[in-house]
């Protein structure tokens, strides 16, 4: 039973990184036309479109893929739990999934910019994925390049982004109840 909850756990996990990126990409204004970016429209558009008829964006926030992103979340938990046998508290699947959306993306922010600097090592010219990982990633690194400068020709914005997203992690998991940072 643990393999097949696993395996579960990571195909929603995977689709609901999808669906963070795929706000993610509205929100930074990438470039749609890059391959990476169509694989992602691609992925979520079947279930966004017709949630759009229904669900208005507010402003910049395509308010149907955030609700995509809570209904994943709260998918897996009911799967999950369905399957264990365990109740189902709506309140808390409801706290669980918003937190887990807010996890995750940081999650993904963290790993994106791990990817961005080990690609900015060994990049040898134009990579469709770098180039939009740092579309996604430059609006928070830009204002830290603005206030600390590179030092040593080493770029430490990076790091400070880094250190900031272990600290909410630290803050979320200080005052969010144990079950609901997992």
């Amino acid at each position: 039973m643990n393999a097949i909850s696993y395996l579960i756990s990571t195909v929603f996990e995977l689709y609901l990184m999808v669906v963070i990126l795929r706000l993610w990409l509205q929100l930074a204004r990438a470039d749609f036309y890059n391959p990476f970016s169509q694989f992602i429209v691609k992925a979520t558009q079947p279930i966004l479109a017709p949630m759009r008829k229904v669900i208005p964006s507010i402003g910049a926030i395509d308010t149907a893929a955030v609700i995509l992103a809570v209904l994943v979340v709260i998918a897996k938990i009911v799967v999950l739990s369905l399957m264990a046998g365990a109740a189902i508290d709506i309140p808390t699947l409801l706290i669980y999934s918003v937190v887990s959306v807010f996890k995750q993306a940081g999650v993904l922010l963290f790993w994106m910019l791990i990817i961005r600097a080990i690609l900015s090592w060994v990049s040898q010219g134009y990579n469709p994925i770098e180039m939009v990982m740092g579309q996604l990633t430059e609006p928070l690194l830009a204002p830290i390049r603005r206030i600390l400068p590179p030092m040593g020709g080493l770029d430490l914005s990076l790091l400070v982004v880094m250190i900031g997203l272990n600290f909410l992690n630290m803050l979320l998991a200080q005052y969010v109840p144990f079950w609901a940072v997992a």
